[in-house]
């Protein structure tokens, strides 16, 4: 099987449970350091898939390393080559497409509720026991449904949680969360939160307790979506 290309954009936003996951099905993977100047491959038949991560830029900001990207997502989407973004890569899929990439109405820091659209897409990705779950969010934008996509998932807070377009998924939630990415994440929370009351952001003592409960939920999510992009990766 060729590799997976999965692309980091910042260094505490790694693809954790992810590569895991692929670790574990002896799958092989090639990470791309953008952060580190590591440039996208410009030979996509290379590899059977690409996984776009997250990172607390804009896919708005004029970064030199976000047209190429852009590009590469529609070059992958248009030969049948599955995407799947978590949070800023999910966003970056969605401008590729045309969607446009606005603020939310409030950020999202923490565990929060997200629900499964009942739709025959969305059961096809989640399987019959999913409906309601919590997942992790740290996020102040939000992405639009490119024309031709589907939603699959939606939360209170931020509609557009996860939307499929043939074999790529985009999601506004990171299902791809470690116990210590989580940590690190929390040791940040002051530089972006600390005059916040929203009840939208959760204070890191709040992320840290309710961790080992929803982290469990989280990677049985993730094993099951996981599992079904997989299906749809080039041999």
């Amino acid at each position: 099987m060729k590799p997976i290309a999965i692309f980091r954009f910042s260094p505490g936003c790694g693809p954790g449970y992810f590569t895991a996951f692929l670790d574990a099905r002896a799958i092989p993977w090639t990470l791309f350091a953008v952060d580190e100047g590591v440039t996208e491959p410009t030979d996509l038949s290379l590899y059977s898939g690409f996984a776009f991560m997250g990172g607390p830029m804009s896919v708005n900001d004029d970064l030199p390393w976000i047209p190429p990207v852009l590009q590469l997502i529609r070059q992958a989407i248009a030969h049948d080559a599955p995407c799947l973004g978590h949070c800023l890569g999910g966003q970056l899929i969605s401008k590729a497409l045309g969607g446009a990439v606005t603020t939310n109405t409030v950020k999202e820091i923490g565990w929060h509720p997200v629900c499964v659209e009942s739709s025959p897409t969305a059961r096809d990705w989640f399987g019959a026991d999913w409906h309601r779950w919590t997942t992790f969010q740290w996020h102040q934008e939000t992405f639009a449904i490119p024309i031709g996509a589907e939603r699959i998932l939606t939360g209170d807070a931020c509609h557009n949680q996860a939307y499929v377009i043939g074999k790529s998924l985009s999601m506004q939630c990171h299902i791809e969360m470690t116990p210590a990415m989580i940590v690190d994440w929390c040791q940040d929370w002051k530089k972006e939160n600390a005059n916040s009351g929203s009840p939208t952001i959760q204070k890191p003592e709040q992320m840290l307790s309710q961790m080992p409960e929803n982290l469990l939920t989280l990677n049985r999510v993730a094993d099951q979506l996981y599992t079904k992009w997989l299906e749809g990766v080039r041999t």
